[in-house]
């Protein structure tokens, strides 16, 4: 009789991991089969240590019998690094860069898309209220989670934060005084709700759904790093489909349009900071 060769540990975990991610797509309509492998597997075992489990498996059985365990793993995944007025330089070359374009628009549209817990968001409302282009502006926030949107919402952000991020704001170019936007409760800063009365938050999957609407900028910063090279693909296609014609796309540091299809039909904006206008 011939014997069953004993398979290598990793070919297992690998098996393991790809049933796993083909449950929970089939299951809640998540689809991470496509993210960059390496940074999904230490955070999928990291939620198997968190729920008391030893094994991939085990994990795939809790999750597509118990909802609340994939509310955890969807945490997990999304990557919700952020701050308020972020890489001040970012910010500093969009005022200078690309709100002159923006003014030149009876109403504009921006989608901040993966706005995890809406730091960038409300950042961006600061920005262009006092550019003076808010009130003909609509910002679409969206994130795949609908836990951090909730939070985005909210409006509530750390107070020990605060130091932080009025010396991003400083370097960003800002015009006023960053504590006139928010107000001290507890170990909470609430900033005004009327930062937010133009911001549409909602549900949105890069990997799976389609555009939505035609933007005049599009800013998605530091996401796709976590995708594979087809999928930054399809992302890239999905936000030139969704650009009006020389409206921008802002990406983050570690990111470029380069390489991609779309690459010839962008001009760099600004190169430092990778934006780009599309002009065919």
């Amino acid at each position: 009789m011939a014997s069953v060769e004993q398979p290598a540990r990793e070919d297992v975990d690998e098996i393991e991991l790809a049933l796993l991610l083909e449950g929970v797509y089939r299951r809640y309509g998540f689809d991470f089969r496509e993210y960059a492998p390496a940074s999904l597997r230490r955070r999928v075992w990291r939620r198997v240590h968190a729920e008391g489990l030893t094994t991939l498996s085990a994990l795939q059985d809790k999750l597509l019998h118990d909802p609340a365990s994939m509310e955890r793993l969807l945490l997990d995944l999304s990557i919700n690094v952020t701050a308020m007025f972020r890489d001040p330089s970012f910010y500093l070359a969009f005022r200078e860069k690309v709100v002159p374009a923006l003014r030149t628009y009876p109403f504009t549209r921006i989608w901040v898309a993966g706005c995890s817990t809406g730091e960038e968001v409300y950042s961006l409302a600061i920005l262009l209220q006092e550019e003076g282009v808010y009130d003909r502006t609509r910002i679409y926030a969206t994130d795949i989670n609908e836990s951090v949107l909730e939070r985005a919402r909210a409006g509530v952000f750390p107070l020990d934060k605060m130091r932080e991020y009025t010396q991003n704001y400083i370097n960003a170019g800002g015009k006023r005084a960053f504590s006139e936007y928010y107000l001290a409760k507890y170990d909470g800063a609430q900033f005004q709700r009327s930062l937010v009365e133009n911001v549409v938050f909602a549900q949105h999957n890069l990997v799976s759904d389609r555009s939505f609407n035609e933007f005049n900028a599009i800013v998605c910063r530091n996401v796709m790093i976590y995708f594979d090279r087809g999928l930054q693909d399809r992302v890239h296609r999905l936000f030139y489909e969704s650009l009006t014609m020389f409206g921008v796309l802002a990406l983050g540091a570690k990111e470029s349009i380069r390489f991609s299809p779309f690459d010839e039909r962008y001009e760099d904006l600004d190169g430092n900071e990778r934006m780009y206008k599309k002009v065919q």
